[in-house]
């Protein structure tokens, strides 16, 4: 009886790991599904690109409303009845985003969406935070890998299921659905019944260490955003690359992201959270600068590859910080810190296309690779954490 104890508590950490896994592939699964609706959608209601633009950010309201409150009622009721919740509320509003028959109709399941995506990017942090801490060894990069399967899986069963066999929107949709309702069923039991101590307000404004590592996701968030939104343009436009070939700079750029959380855990117990964030923002910086300089377009691949690669252990190392800080308990850091980084991928595009204006899109990202640059040299700061 004696020998077999210890391992309940082992058994019990394994458990929530695994969970908190699948959450983060949830999360991804479910909001890369929805990107290859965008073009039907679209047509069905025959949306205009501006009246699309501004319905796109109903997703974007919705994820930034619900990530505060995610984590004040994470640390009252715990982080399993909002994953749960969350989830739940993805799973009712995917297939309205198929089904809307207005565009206001469509701007409501969006904030809905949005609204789950962020309850789920928020509690599922928290829990990443509180499980990670319980284990005493790095596994954040790990978790976040999984979102980044989650997108490559959602993606490409979408196309499959909307391009090869041929399915409504509607089936489409409720697939989608089904599968998360199926991983959630398998981890629920497993996620954690508390969110961590909550002191002070429900909300509260970030300062200090908190608003420091916010800005710094800020800025990494900007330049997935960017990545995402200005690469086939850059491509195209800078290099001259043909148009059905310009996805392949945010396929290398995603691709070594992936990879490079997969396998990040090993390389931050290796070298410590400081030194991966002060090596991959060089490595990113370096890459971006590689990227946007290079004479041709197969030098340019390598370089998106390089920004994925030093970005991907970042954002990880940065949520785990948020955990050691003492100036805010996580259930106010985390939210705090990832509406900061998600309005990085709301406004870096803009932000990105006004420099691009007035001066050029060369100009733009490299003024991007300094702010990566500008995250480098500010790890020093993050050692006080480690």
């Amino acid at each position: 009886m004696s020998a077999t104890a210890p391992a309940r508590p082992l058994a019990s950490s394994r458990a929530a790991a695994h969970a908190t896994r699948v959450a983060f592939f949830i999360s991804g699964f479910a909001m890369a599904a929805w990107a290859p609706l965008v073009p039907f959608t679209k047509a069905q209601l025959s949306l205009h690109e501006a009246t699309l633009g501004l319905l796109l950010l109903c997703m974007g309201a919705g994820s930034i409303v619900s990530m505060p409150l995610a984590g004040a009622l994470s640390a009252r009721w715990g982080c399993r009845r909002v994953l749960v919740a969350s989830a739940l509320l993805v799973c009712a509003s995917l297939p309205l985003l198929a089904l809307a028959p207005t565009a206001p109709w469509l701007g409501v399941a969006l904030f809905l969406f949005g609204a789950g995506i962020g309850g789920l990017g928020c509690a599922g942090n928290i829990q990443a935070i509180l499980v990670e801490r319980a284990s005493g060894r790095p596994m954040m990069s790990g978790f976040h890998g999984l979102f980044s399967l989650g997108g490559v899986a959602g993606a490409g069963g979408m196309i499959v299921l909307l391009g090869v066999l041929g399915t409504s929107l509607g089936q489409a949709t409720a697939a989608v659905a089904a599968v998360v309702l199926a991983l959630l069923a398998l981890a629920a039991p497993h996620f954690l019944a508390g969110g961590g101590a909550q002191s002070g307000p429900a909300f509260a404004r970030p300062t200090g260490v908190v608003l420091f590592i916010g800005t710094l996701c800020f800025i990494l968030f900007l330049a997935e955003g960017a990545m995402l939104d200005w690469s086939a343009v850059f491509l195209t436009q800078v290099q001259g690359m043909p148009a059905e070939r310009a996805g392949l700079g945010y396929a290398a750029f995603a691709t070594a992201m992936t990879v490079g959380r997969l396998t990040g855990d090993r390389w931050v117990r290796r070298i410590g959270p400081q030194r991966t964030v002060l090596t991959g923002a060089l490595l990113a910086a370096a890459g971006l600068g590689l990227a946007t300089l290079a004479p041709t377009w197969p030098l340019a691949l390598p370089g998106f590859a390089l920004v994925g690669l030093g970005c991907s252990n970042i954002v990880p190392v940065l949520f785990s910080l948020a955990g050691r800080q003492h100036a805010m308990p996580e259930s106010l850091a985390v939210p705090a810190i990832a509406t900061m980084g998600y309005a990085g991928v709301l406004m870096g595009p803009a932000l990105i296309g006004f420099v691009a204006h007035g001066t050029s899109l060369v100009a733009a990202l490299l003024l991007l690779a300094g702010l990566l640059g500008a995250v480098a040299a500010s790890a020093r700061r993050l050692g006080t954490l480690d």
